[in-house]
C-alpha cells in the first residue's frame, strides 16, 4: 500500500466580500502519496489555486481558511506556526507558480534568487549556494547555467523562465512541488517540454507533484490520479487512464467531449456544458453542478452529494453525484 505523504480533509476556504463572507473552498478531500503525481482539474474559480496556496500560507488578503486539516508528512499544515511554515514552504514543499514574469524579481539576478531560498533553507555560504544554484540550472535544461546566473528575467525566454521558477521549486530537494499552471502562457511545443521536464525529474528525484490545471488533454500523460473539482469541491477522484476511459461524474464527462479530437468529423461543433459555474456565496442549495446536469433528479437540487466510492469498482474511484452509480448500472 502507497504511503500518504499529504491529507487535506473538509478543507473550507472563504472570501470576505460587501456582503459578508462568501464561501469559494467547500470541504474538498483529496490527498497525494509518496511518489505520485496528482492532477488538479477545472475551471477558473473552482478553487484549485487557492486550495494549494492555503496549505502554504500564501493566500491573498481577505481570503481566509475557516475549517478542515491539511496534514503533510503527519503535520497539519494549517496549525503551523508562521515560522514553522516557512521553514516547510520553499523546503519540504516546493511551489511553482503559473506566470514566472510576475513571480520572478525582475531587478535580482536569477543567481541570486536561486541563492536566496538554498541560503535560507539549506543554510548554505555564498560559494556553495551559488554553485548548486548553477547545478540546478542544469538540472531543469537550461543551457549555459554558469552565464545564466548572472542573467535577470527580462533576458531570458518564455520557456526558460518557467525552468528558473522549476529549479527554484525544486533547490531544497522538496518532497512535494506544487505546479500551478506553469506552462499556461507557453505555446504548445514548449508546454510538451515542461511535462516531459517534470516528468524526468520526478523519477529521477523520487518526488510527489500536484500539478494544477484546467488543461485535461495536457495532464493525460502527466498524472497518475486525477482530482476533478467544480464550484469549491471534488467531484470525481480517479487514476488517470481510469477516469479518461470510464468517466462518472456527468461534469468530468463534460470536460471530455469538449476536447478537440483529431479524428473527428469534419465541421462537427465541439460539445460544450451549458450555463455558467456558481458565484461565490450564491452556490445553489443540493448538488452545485444540477443546474448545469442533463441528468439532474429531483434530490439533486436538494442533497448535497459526498464523494463516495463507486460500487462495484476494485481500482479507488470516487465520485460525487446521486446518479452516477444508478446511471453506469443501466448502462
Amino acid at each position: 500500500m502507497s504511503e500518504r505523504l499529504l491529507d487535506v480533509r473538509d478543507l473550507k476556504i472563504e472570501i470576505d466580500t460587501r456582503r459578508g463572507r462568501a464561501v469559494v473552498v467547500d470541504g474538498i478531500d483529496l490527498h497525494v502519496d509518496k511518489g505520485e503525481t496528482l492532477g488538479v482539474v477545472g475551471e477558473s474559480g473552482c478553487g484549485k489555486s487557492l486550495t494549494m496556496l492555503s496549505l502554504v500560507g500564501l493566500l491573498p488578503n481577505r481570503i481566509h481558511t475557516t475549517g478542515g486539516s491539511a496534514h503533510f508528512a503527519g503535520t497539519d499544515l494549517l496549525r503551523m506556526q508562521p515560522a514553522e511554515l516557512r521553514a516547510v514552504r520553499g523546503g519540504r514543499i516546493g511551489f511553482v507558480f503559473q506566470d514566472p514574469m510576475t513571480s520572478l524579481n525582475p531587478v535580482m539576478r536569477i543567481g541570486d534568487q536561486l541563492m536566496e531560498s538554498l541560503r535560507q533553507h539549506k543554510r548554505l555560504d555564498k560559494a556553495a549556494a551559488r554553485q548548486r544554484a548553477g547545478e540546478l540550472l542544469k538540472l531543469v535544461g537550461i543551457p549555459g547555467a554558469e552565464q545564466r546566473l548572472e542573467s535577470f528575467p527580462h533576458e531570458l525566454s518564455g520557456g526558460m523562465r518557467q525552468r528558473v521558477m522549476i529549479a527554484i521549486g525544486l533547490a531544497c530537494d522538496p518532497d512535494l512541488l506544487i505546479a500551478d499552471e506553469p506552462t499556461t502562457a507557453l505555446d504548445v511545443t514548449i508546454q510538451a517540454q515542461i511535462v516531459e521536464l517534470v516528468k524526468g525529474l520526478k523519477q529521477r528525484l523520487g518526488m510527489s507533484v500536484v500539478w494544477i490545471t484546467h488543461d485535461l488533454a495536457l495532464i493525460a500523460g502527466l498524472a497518475d490520479r486525477i482530482a476533478v473539482l467544480y464550484a469549491g469541491t471534488v467531484v470525481e477522484d480517479a487514476p488517470a487512464e481510469l477516469l479518461f476511459r470510464d468517466p462518472a461524474h456527468p461534469y468530468t464527462r463534460g470536460l471530455l467531449a469538449s476536447i478537440p479530437r483529431l479524428h473527428g468529423e469534419d465541421g462537427a461543433r465541439l460539445s460544450s456544458i451549458g450555463g455558467t459555474p456558481p458565484e461565490p456565496g450564491r452556490r445553489p442549495q443540493g448538488c452545485p453542478f444540477a443546474p448545469r446536469c442533463p441528468l439532474a433528479e429531483a434530490m439533486c437540487h436538494d442533497i448535497v452529494p459526498a464523494l463516495a466510492p463507486l460500487r462495484g469498482v476494485a481500482t479507488p474511484h470516487r465520485v460525487a453525484c446521486h446518479v452516477a452509480n444508478r446511471v453506469r448500472e443501466a448502462a
